[in-house]
């Protein structure tokens, strides 16, 4: 487990997994802007002089300053070379070497200087930002594996309103963790089976873990691991076959879904009842048509029978067991029991 101090100095792998999410433009982005910005002041520079190279001297009597000529004292001008074998001698060009060129030149450095500051302290930026976050974050949800299951998972919590610093994304994949990272989640790039990188998501102070792997067989070990650092997260995981579902559970994982049999169920039920399977899709969309939702139980409702509340509800939940709504022995609600309840995501339309 990782004590307090672990937050104050970050070794290097903490570092390279974690990342902070950007919304800025990215450095190649930002490199490209600045050589432009660059480039366009020597060029700028350049048909200053051109244009006005009668009021230049070129020291070495070469003749009349040519475009290669200006492009040259340009150069070392901006860069403040400055070898003086070309020179401004008229009251002109040296005005315009006061008033334009010199602001040029500032530019010019501040495009170069500012450019290899933000590369060398672009590390220790992302360093700052990591143990800001790694000393804040609390009671967060660490999703392993963006793939479809993935995304739909973190897609369905931003609908019900989680905020993105509270999810934490875990994959071996960097173009799957830079699509994660748009969306203003935290990201850690490595493989979950490891405890260091379960470790660097912060697991052991996390209220929920998603596993959402395409192999079963990592699914079960990620849940291993992750159980062995927290006892109290809750760990809910997809597995394709069935017959898998006992090891998940033995592992430590509180709920596992089938996803693969599921999604057979559904094709199946669609053959002779599609508008079954338009309902189903409709209460797993958390922002449209009805959803399926979880609440307490009021106060004015304890005593009562789930079956006569104005709300459809579904289950009930007392302790950590789920009953239906026909079980006897919720037909009377308690005190502290939760309610699975449909509830209306969108306002009605009009026909």
């Amino acid at each position: 487990m990782l004590g307090s101090s672990r937050f104050t100095t970050l070794d290097p792998q903490v570092t390279g997994a974690l990342k902070m999410p950007d919304q800025r433009a990215g450095p190649v982005r930002s490199l490209v802007n600045r050589l432009v910005i660059a480039l366009g002041a020597l060029g700028a520079t350049t048909l200053i002089v051109y244009f006005g190279r009668d009021g230049y001297l070129d020291n070495n009597g070469a003749g009349p300053i040519s475009l290669l000529d200006a492009l040259y004292y340009a150069t070392v001008s901006l860069s403040t070379t400055g070898y003086g074998d070309i020179v401004p001698v008229s009251p002109v060009a040296r005005g315009i070497n006061i008033l334009v060129v010199t602001p040029l030149r500032v530019l010019f450095l501040i495009v170069l200087v500012g450019t290899t500051v933000e590369l060398l302290t672009e590390r220790s930026r992302q360093s700052f930002r990591i143990q800001r976050w790694r000393s804040r974050v609390r009671e967060h949800t660490v999703v392993v594996g963006y793939g479809t299951k993935g995304r739909a998972a973190v897609e369905t919590m931003l609908g019900d309103g989680v905020d993105p610093e509270k999810i934490v994304v875990v994959d071996t994949d960097r173009a799957r963790l830079d699509v994660a990272s748009g969306l203003g989640l935290v990201t850690v790039s490595g493989n979950a089976t490891r405890s260091q990188v379960l470790r660097i998501a912060g697991v052991h102070q996390a209220t929920t873990l998603i596993v959402a792997l395409d192999r079963d067989d990592t699914a079960v070990l990620v849940t291993l691991t992750a159980r062995e650092l927290s006892e109290t997260a809750a760990i809910v995981a997809a597995v394709r076959e069935s017959e898998n579902v006992h090891l998940l559970r033995q592992s430590g994982a509180n709920s596992v879904i089938v996803s693969d049999e599921t999604a057979g169920r559904l094709l199946g039920v669609a053959t002779r009842s599609p508008a079954v399977v338009e309902v189903v899709e409709d209460l797993l969309t958390p922002d449209a048509g009805f959803a399926i939702s979880q609440r307490s139980v009021e106060p004015n409702e304890v005593g009562g029978s789930p079956r006569h509340l104005p709300d459809i509800v579904l289950g009930v939940v007392r302790g950590d067991t789920l009953h239906r709504v026909d079980a006897p022995t919720v037909d009377s609600l308690e005190r502290g029991d939760q309610l699975l309840y449909v509830r209306r995501a969108s306002p009605v339309e009009d026909d």
